[in-house]
């Protein structure tokens, strides 16, 4: 009998080992290239240089804002390493840089990289090399495509949502319009282009009277503006990065044209675009708006705004709260970190993609009331929800209601009946 109690001790023992191996094992850490104990290592690729480099601002305040996260612990223990480089806003340029943050810097993830056409030349490398190419900056529609794309997520409202509010708007407010557009000539361009005409429907042919493409390398888009104000058009789409949208802006004012102007915006910055343009030259411009102006006297008590206002005071002095794209990069980083936090010790580059397809009424800082963070495996598009906005004095100034940015008929003529009664030509 006492060799049998001890066979049932040795097993009960041997048992007891495998259950506390197993549990072990299932607490692992599980790690891919790129993250470790200690580092996370999140590659970037901004244009600091070029026609583009008003948005380089926005990789300095991402930096700024994971030096902070870095002080206070990091993100589970780990400090992120945010390795950014320059492209110029020149593709080939990007695919390169790319190459080097996978191949050779060995990142877990591409973060917020910046451009339609930059993003454009790596989607299908990032994708066959299964690296998150998380939270483009571009609101191309593209980037909403979890079937063919798994690896690609966009973050900001998508361009031909955009463009097809406008449109509803001019055919709501000015129905006999005549519409120059001017548009960069790359995807970018052409997709806020196809929303507008989409929204316009079949109408879209015979309002719009002028179409002026430009390219990025060109020194001034004076000459287009002086063509598209020949037409004849009183509704004018300006589909523009923000060195060439203040141009425009400026050469319209001094020609004497007085078009319905509406901006897209990416190029709505006060600071990068408005302000340089000429505060005079830009008076009832229409823009759309998801975050909140941090110059805009109404969210001076709000808490989000306050907890912005101290990280620009303290962690980031030289970032101008005139300048929206700093309030873009202060947001998209918070969204990647709160990414990061839900991947808990599971840092592989299938569970980033996971977590990030899994954010529920996420608000990453300052996003404007009725506008959170929402995906799924099925869409990758984090933020649909935009209100328009008219510049006046010095500031934008929001009407209307917060709105669905995949729009149909019913829901734009809900959002534009409440238009201010006392106002109601907004141009």
């Amino acid at each position: 009998m006492q060799g049998y109690h001890r066979g049932v001790v040795a097993i009960s023992a041997a048992l007891v080992l495998l259950a506390a191996a197993s549990t072990e094992a299932s607490a692992q850490k599980k790690y891919d290239t790129g993250a470790s104990d200690t580092e996370i290592k999140i590659g970037n690729i901004m244009p600091y240089s070029g026609p583009a480099s008003a948005y380089g601002i926005i990789g300095k305040t991402e930096q700024a804002y994971f030096n902070k996260i870095n002080a206070a612990g990091g993100v589970n223990g780990r400090k992120i390493n945010f390795i950014s480089y320059d492209d110029a806003y020149s593709p080939p340029k990007t695919v390169e840089q790319a190459r080097k943050l996978v191949e050779s810097d060995e990142v877990l993830l591409i973060f917020n990289s910046l451009g339609t056409p930059s993003n454009s030349a790596i989607h299908k490398y990032m994708n066959a090399k299964r690296v998150p190419q998380l939270f483009v900056a571009t609101g191309a529609t593209k980037w909403n495509d979890p079937k063919n794309f798994p690896w690609t997520m966009g973050w900001q409202p998508n361009y031909q949502s955009e463009a097809r509010i406008y449109a509803k708007y001019i055919l709501r407010e000015k129905p006999d319009a005549k519409i120059a557009v001017l548009f960069q000539n790359d995807d970018y361009g052409k997709d806020y282009l196809k929303g507008l005409k989409d929204g316009l429907g079949a109408r879209a042919a015979s309002m719009i009277v002028a179409e002026e493409s430009y390219e990025t390398s060109e020194p001034t888009v004076d000459n287009h503006i002086v063509k598209l104000r020949s037409s004849g058009a009183d509704v004018f789409f300006n589909i523009t990065t923000p060195k060439f949208a203040a141009q425009a802006i400026k050469k319209i004012s001094e020609t004497g044209w007085k078009p319905l102007h509406l901006l897209n915006n990416v190029s709505a910055s006060i600071g990068s675009v408005m302000k340089p343009a000429g505060f005079d030259h830009g008076q009832g411009i229409i823009s759309a708006a998801y975050l909140k102006d941090a110059l805009d006297p109404q969210w001076k008590d709000d808490a989000e705004m306050k907890a912005y206002y101290a990280f620009l005071e303290k962690d980031f002095p030289e970032g101008n709260r005139a300048d929206g794209s700093v309030t873009v990069g202060y947001n998209v980083a918070r969204t990647l970190v709160e990414v990061l936090r839900k991947c808990g010790d599971n840092l592989t580059r299938e569970n980033v993609m996971k977590q990030a397809a899994s954010l529920q009424n996420f608000s990453s800082g300052t996003l404007l009331p009725g506008i959170t963070i929402n995906t799924n495996a099925d869409d990758f598009a984090p933020i649909q929800k935009v209100q328009l906005m008219k510049f006046k004095g010095e500031r934008w100034e929001l009407f209307g209601e917060v709105m669905d940015s995949e729009v149909g008929g019913c829901g734009i003529a809900r959002w534009l009946a409440p238009l201010d009664p006392v106002d109601p030509v907004l141009w």
